[in-house]
């Protein structure tokens, strides 16, 4: 699961203003500590998905120290992130990926959107069309942010 860090600070109303490093653009809040880092979650959504819309890049998440806050994104989003960012790194578009598949571009816009529930072997089968393989990894809870 990628997990990015978060800035809480409390501020002169009462509520919790969240910032991120790894997103300059993300900006929400809270009026508890649990619900801005609720927000926090789809902040992050909003933003990878205008990243992938506008064709930039999804920052890996910035090192921080283990007191540091962060928030996970759910295990699927984090995989079409990975995703996304192996297509970047590789100079693969949307529309090469489609044709190695022998899908309809259509088709990779649903594989990369965060809120369409993309079946594990059709993510799979992306990853082996770029070269990749997709891994399975379980940690104990308490290891710490995966990045």
């Amino acid at each position: 699961m990628i997990s990015y860090r978060v800035h809480l600070k409390p501020d002169d109303k009462g509520t919790f203003l969240v910032t991120s490093p790894d997103f300059p653009e993300l900006t929400t809040f809270g009026e508890t500590r649990e619900e801005a880092l609720l927000h926090a979650l789809g902040a992050f959504e909003e933003a990878i998905e205008a990243r992938i819309s506008d064709r930039e890049k999804i920052p890996v998440p910035t090192k921080g120290k283990a007191k540091d806050i962060h928030v996970g994104l759910p295990v699927q989003a984090s995989v079409k992130v990975l995703l996304y960012q192996s297509m970047q790194r590789d100079g693969i578009r949307k529309a090469d990926l489609a044709r190695r598949m022998g899908i309809h571009k259509q088709e990779v816009d649903r594989i990369l959107d965060l809120n369409h529930a993309t079946s594990l072997s059709k993510i799979e089968h992306a990853f082996e069309v770029l070269g990749k393989r997709l891994l399975i990894d379980v940690r104990d809870a308490d290891d710490g942010p995966v990045s």
